[in-house]
C-alpha cells in the first residue's frame, strides 16, 4: 500500500482519561506529525452544562484530533457533535468500550453494546447533526464483547447495525469488557486478548475502516498488525489504536514517520533533548496565556507531567523524572527547571 492510500487512522493514541488532554496531545504531536490523536472522553452532560470552551479549547498543532463523547440520548450527542463540527474537529467518536460503574449508572459506554439499535439512533443523530459533513466522521469505539458473551457474532452484528446508521470506521478494543467484577484497569489486563476477532471483522466488513487497539506494547506489534496479508486471507487492518504504551514510552512515536507510515527516518535534529526544549517553550507560552485566567492558570507540573517518559530506559531518567516530579519547583520557571535535570548529580 502506498504512502498516499493509507487510512487516516493508520496509527492512532487511544483517548485516556486524566491523560490525553490538549497539553498530552500537543507533546504527542511534536513525537508524530501523522497520528491521530483523541481527545480525553468528554460526557454530553459536561459539555451541555458545563465550561464549554474550557473543554473544547485545543492547539491547531494538534490536528488530526478527534473529540471523544461519552453519553446515550440521541439529542444530547447530536448537540455536541455539532459543536465538534463548529469548534473544527476532524472527526466525532462515541464511546462504547468504557466498562467502569460510574459510566455505566449514565447507560453509557460498553454496556451500549447491549443496544445496538441504540447506539445506531445516537450514530444517525450525529451524522445528521454535522449534515453528513466527510470532513467531520462519526465513529464508534468498542470492545468485542461484554461479561460472558464471547461469541464473535455479537460483534459482527453490533458493527453491521451501527454501520447501517452511517458510521464507516470502528475502533475495536480486542477484549470483552466485563461489567462488574473487574476495576477498569483489569478490564484492560484480565479479559484475553482476540485479535483474531478483528481481524475476522475485517473481512466480513471489507469496506468499512477496522482498527485494532488493545495489547500493543511496541512498534513491532504495530507493525505486524499492519503488515499486508496479516489478517484472514491477505486482509489487512486499516489502523491501530496505542493507548498506555505510548503514554509511558512517548519516543515510539518518533519512529511511526518511518515504521508505519513510510516516511524517512526522522532527522538527527529531532532527538528527545529538542521535544523537550520545544515542550518547555511551550510551557511558557501557556503559562504566560493563561495568566489570569477565569478557567485557571496553567502551571507548569499540569503540562510536563505528560513528558515524563520520554527519557524512559535511558540513563539518568530517573534522576531527570525526579526533578520534573519535584513541586518545590512550582514556582522556578521550566527553562531553569530544565537546566536543573540535565545537570550532572
Amino acid at each position: 500500500m502506498s504512502e498516499a492510500n493509507l487510512s487516516p487512522w493508520r496509527a492512532c493514541v487511544a483517548p485516556m482519561l486524566d491523560w490525553t488532554d490538549r497539553h498530552c496531545r500537543f507533546f504527542h504531536r511534536l513525537l508524530s506529525p501523522d497520528a491521530r490523536l483523541y481527545t480525553e472522553m468528554l460526557t454530553t452532560g459536561a459539555l451541555i452544562h458545563g465550561q464549554m470552551t474550557r473543554f473544547l479549547d485545543y492547539s491547531d498543532q494538534e490536528h488530526p484530533v478527534a473529540l471523544q463523547l461519552g453519553g446515550s440520548e440521541p439529542a444530547d450527542l447530536a448537540h455536541c457533535a455539532k459543536l465538534a463540527q463548529k469548534w473544527g474537529y476532524d472527526e466525532v467518536n462515541l464511546n462504547c468500550g468504557c466498562p467502569s460503574e460510574r459510566v455505566q449508572r449514565g447507560a453509557f459506554g460498553a454496556c451500549l453494546m447491549n443496544e445496538a439499535s441504540l447506539v445506531a439512533d445516537c450514530v444517525k443523530a450525529m451524522v445528521d447533526a454535522v449534515g453528513g459533513d466527510p470532513r467531520i466522521p462519526i465513529t464508534v469505539k468498542h470492545r468485542i464483547g461484554i461479561d460472558q458473551i464471547e461469541s464473535y457474532d455479537f460483534v459482527r452484528d453490533f458493527v453491521g447495525t451501527v454501520a447501517q446508521a452511517g458510521c464507516q470506521v470502528f475502533i475495536v478494543h480486542a477484549r470483552n469488557a466485563w461489567l462488574k467484577g473487574l476495576s477498569p484497569k483489569e478490564n484492560r489486563e484480565i479479559p484475553p486478548l482476540r485479535y483474531e476477532f478483528v481481524h475476522r471483522l475485517k473481512k466480513d466488513f471489507p469496506h468499512i475502516t477496522i482498527v485494532l487497539n488493545g495489547g500493543l506494547a511496541d512498534n513491532a506489534s504495530c507493525v505486524e498488525q499492519l503488515r499486508p496479508g496479516a489478517v484472514l486471507d491477505g486482509v489487512t487492518l486499516d489502523g491501530v489504536m496505542v493507548g498506555r504504551a505510548a503514554y509511558h514510552t512517548p519516543w515510539m512515536m518518533a519512529d511511526w514517520g518511518e515504521l508505519l507510515f513510510g516516511a524517512s527516518a526522522k532527522p538527527e535534529s529531532m532527538n528527545r533533548e529538542s521535544i523537550e526544549a520545544a515542550m518547555v517553550a511551550y510551557t511558557e507560552q501557556e503559562m504566560a496565556r493563561t495568566k489570569g485566567w477565569e478557567h485557571g492558570e496553567v502551571r507548569w507540573p499540569q503540562v510536563m507531567r505528560h513528558v515524563l517518559g520520554l527519557y524512559n530506559g535511558l540513563p539518568g531518567a530517573r534522576r531527570w523524572r525526579q526533578v520534573w516530579s519535584d513541586h518545590k519547583l512550582k514556582d522556578h520557571m521550566p527553562s531553569e527547571v530544565m537546566k536543573l535535570a540535565h545537570q550532572r548529580p
